[in-house]
């Protein structure tokens, strides 16, 4: 499974993946992140554009900070084009608390874990905040 990862996740992006690969889970299932800059997306993108790219190229965003205001924002883009067979967009909840607490950040990563083992139950569900 890929995740887009929002351009203000970056320096979080590498401790979230090293608690993957600690509690070894990158050695049982194929997980990877995508930055902005690889696919050359520009950080001003609005969220249409965003979400609209996760899903034609079938990754998982991974954000903490998508608004809910607009037409463009990521809640409308949401309710107008979520399909059932549409991937998550996968939101923490609370990035202050996954950059200080250890705890936070271990419930994050194993929802997300949690999520991409099982996530034929999660197409078409729209947004999920984690922890």
């Amino acid at each position: 499974m890929n995740f887009l990862i929002d351009y203000n996740l970056q320096k979080y992006a590498a401790i979230l993946l090293g608690k993957i690969a600690n509690d070894g889970w990158l050695d049982l299932i194929p997980l990877s992140f995508i930055f902005f800059q690889d696919i050359e997306l520009p950080t001003d993108s609005n969220d249409r554009v965003v979400w609209q790219l996760a899903q034609q190229n079938r990754v998982i965003l991974l954000t903490a900070n998508r608004n809910m205001k607009g037409e463009d924002s990521l809640e409308q883009v949401i309710r107008e084009d979520n399909t059932p067979d549409s991937l998550p967009v996968i939101t923490i909840g609370n990035l202050d608390r996954f950059s200080k607490e250890a705890s936070y950040r271990s419930r994050c990563a194993d929802r997300i874990i949690e999520i991409v083992l099982n996530i034929e139950n999660y197409m078409g569900v729209g947004r999920i905040f984690i922890p």
